[in-house]
C-alpha cells in the first residue's frame, strides 16, 4: 500500500491530539516570536502558522474569526492580527527554521523557528489609543 494523496506528519498521535499540539505550537510562536522544538514538528507547524500570517495580514472580519479558531487564545489571535501581520513587508516565506542540534536525551533533531522579520510587540494598538 502506498502513501499517495496523505499529507503531514502524523507524531504518533490521533487527531485531536495532533491538532492541540499544532495549536499550542502556534501559538507559542506568535506569542514568542521564536521557539525551539523538534525539527520535524517546526516544519509543520510552518504550514499552518503562514496560512495564518498571510490570512491575517488580508485583515477583515472574517479572516480574524478563522484566525481565531485555529488557534487556542483570542488574545494572540488579536495579537497576530492586530499587531503583528501589519509589521510584515513579505508576501510570502514569513518563518525560518534553523537546525539547533539534538536533543539530549533522545538524539532527536532539533530546530528553533522564528520570524524572518523583526518583530516590535511594543506597537499594541491599545496603548496608543489610551494616549
Amino acid at each position: 500500500m502506498h502513501r499517495h494523496g496523505y499529507k503531514g506528519r502524523k507524531f504518533g498521535r490521533e487527531t485531536d491530539q495532533r491538532r492541540a499540539l499544532e495549536r499550542g505550537l502556534m501559538c507559542a510562536l506568535i506569542e514568542h516570536q521564536s521557539i525551539t522544538t523538534t525539527l520535524a514538528r517546526a516544519k509543520e507547524m510552518r504550514r499552518g502558522t503562514e496560512k495564518l500570517i498571510t490570512r491575517a495580514k488580508k485583515g477583515g472580519l472574517a479572516n480574524r474569526r478563522i484566525i481565531m479558531a485555529r488557534l487556542n487564545s483570542i488574545d494572540t489571535a488579536n495579537l497576530l492580527v492586530d499587531v503583528i501581520a501589519p509589521q510584515i513587508t513579505r508576501d510570502s516565506g514569513y518563518l525560518r527554521i534553523e537546525h539547533a542540534g539534538f536533543r539530549k536525551g533522545d538524539n532527536a533533531e532539533m530546530g528553533t523557528i522564528s520570524f524572518v522579520d523583526t518583530i516590535d510587540l511594543s506597537k499594541k494598538p491599545g496603548k496608543e489609543a489610551k494616549k
